[in-house]
């Protein structure tokens, strides 16, 4: 038989009792993982929709059988929550007050340690793996952007938005040693001379062949302003020799000019992370001051937003206020009163009145949706691909003290013309989808029905949320692709600046008021 556990929640007790075993000691408090606690919390308080939250952590307990399945979790007479391993009667819970987040976790936890001493693989997973399969399980009955990183996806993903102390390169490992494919502008391994095609041997005087990608980071990352000691030997040398480098802030560039000629320049966008604002400032500038005609005597700009994933929201609200100056960028509503804000673009402008085209592709995501339709809304910008991917939700990031973090779904972004861009995104003006290497096909259709594309978009702003049938359809119009890297949209961009007429007829006129 079961022994039940009726003790508080708040001093939970082990107490193993299974036939022919040793309970365990008795009085062997349960400490409170912040982590978890925390996690459940997050997730009955700023899910999208409303949850039935003892569902969703009753679902979470019941995932410790994807570690073990031999473990199972069911619901008693009296709401208890029985616990059995291969079948055999373990132990009963009682239930946690109801949307107890605090007393769930306990309970989760109650289990765990009840189970270890007789589930090998529960013994050997420990608490991060358990709270991975819970977190996953409650998070895979929400929708498919809300995830768990544990603690070491947690560290790159911060990385990647935030920067990180490193050296500034991109590298290759290989069984013998580590190929540099890039370095970093300015950064320490610029400055040490080092450049693509040399080979790193060891850092800190660990030999890096036969290491992994991760491994080799991990080595090279540290903090900023601390030394790294490089055994390098330069491509067009045998010899190897060390070198000393101080570790600096490093954040992967987003922004470059990837095209600067006849008076067109093409910016490329890859993401928006902490320093996208500043470095597309910064070439802007550039623009501004180089030799020869200058920004504002250039027949155009192109914004290449292809293969964008997104990033990070407040980023995407400044790059638009670079090109836009004033005006809605985007509003977001959800469940918690927090999530429901307007973003607007500040200025000034540094590229008032240069005619601008945007390139989306169905890689084209979140952030990267956002300010491709606040520049279409506004009336900026003519958008040029295939419709982009759809991603109109925002992640809420909830840092845990074990060093993971959740990112939960809380609320979906609006345009400033008001259509929900979730499971729509935005359409471009012209439509390259099906015409590959055939720029003339993509213009001729313009020309052929010279008024669709705002009658397309009418329709466009008009969908709403609830009608997914409808919105499915419209996607079909110009479906998504994958042109990242392609040539055909930079030159239909082109023929249209170099028809300044058609540009402007294309432009969509921005609303007359924001809902």
């Amino acid at each position: 038989m079961p022994r039940n556990r009726v003790l508080p929640l708040l001093s939970l007790l082990l107490c193993l009792a299974l036939p022919g075993r040793a309970p365990a000691a008795p009085g062997a408090e349960i400490l409170p993982d912040p982590s978890l606690s925390i996690g459940l919390a997050a997730i009955r308080d700023r899910a999208l929709a409303p949850v039935d939250f003892d569902a969703l952590a009753f679902d979470g307990l019941r995932a410790l059988a994807l570690i073990d399945p031999a473990v199972a979790a069911m619901r008693e007479g009296g709401g208890r929550i029985g616990l059995s391993y291969g079948g055999r009667p373990l132990a009963l819970f009682p239930p946690p007050p109801a949307n107890d987040a605090a007393g769930w976790a306990l309970l989760i936890q109650a289990a765990a340690q009840d189970l270890a001493p007789i589930s090998p693989p529960l013994r050997a997973a420990g608490l991060e793996r358990v709270r991975t399969v819970v977190f996953d399980a409650m998070l895979g009955h929400l929708d498919r952007f809300s995830r768990y990183a544990p603690p070491s996806e947690a560290v790159r993903r911060r990385q990647a938005r935030d920067g990180f102390g490193g050296i500034g390169v991109l590298c290759r490992p290989t069984p013998d040693d580590v190929t540099l494919m890039g370095v970093l502008p300015g950064a320490p391994a610029d400055r040490a001379h080092l450049r693509a095609g040399d080979h790193i041997l060891a850092v800190n005087g660990t030999a890096l062949a036969g290491l992994d990608s991760d491994q080799v980071s991990a080595l090279m990352r540290g903090p900023v302003h601390s030394p790294v000691a490089l055994t390098v030997r330069a491509a067009d040398r045998q010899q190897a020799r060390v070198i000393t480098l101080t570790r600096d802030h490093i954040l992967p560039p987003t922004a470059t000019l990837s095209d600067w000629r006849d008076g067109i320049a093409t910016i490329a966008l890859t993401g928006f992370s902490d320093g996208t604002d500043t470095e597309l400032a910064a070439i802007l500038d550039d623009l501004a001051r180089h030799p020869g005609p200058g920004l504002k005597m250039t027949r155009g700009l192109i914004l290449d937003l292809r293969g964008n994933p997104g990033g990070l929201l407040d980023h995407a609200v400044a790059v638009a206020s670079l090109l836009l100056g004033r005006g809605r960028v985007t509003s977001t509503r959800g469940r918690h009163p927090a999530s429901q804000q307007t973003w607007n673009a500040h200025g000034p402008a540094l590229a008032a009145g240069l005619p601008l085209v945007v390139l989306v592709d169905g890689g084209s995501a979140s952030a990267a949706e956002i300010l491709a339709s606040a520049l279409q809304d506004s009336g900026r910008a003519v958008l040029v691909g295939t419709n982009s991917y759809g991603k109109g939700t925002v992640q809420y990031l909830q840092p845990l003290p074990n060093g993971g973090e959740l990112a939960l779904t809380w609320s979906r972004y609006y345009s400033p013309s008001g259509y929900p861009l979730h499971d729509l995104g935005v359409l471009p003006q012209v439509c390259t989808a099906g015409a590959l290497n055939q720029p003339d096909r993509a213009l001729d259709r313009i020309a052929a029905a010279p008024d669709a594309p705002r009658r397309l978009l009418a329709d466009w702003r008009d969908s709403r949320l609830e009608q997914s049938q409808a919105r499915h359809g419209l996607r079909r119009l110009c479906p998504a692709e994958n042109h990242q890297g392609n040539a055909l949209d930079p030159l239909v961009a082109r023929r249209l600046l170099d028809d300044p007429a058609l540009y402007r007829r294309l432009l969509a006129p921005a609303p007359t008021s924001f809902p």
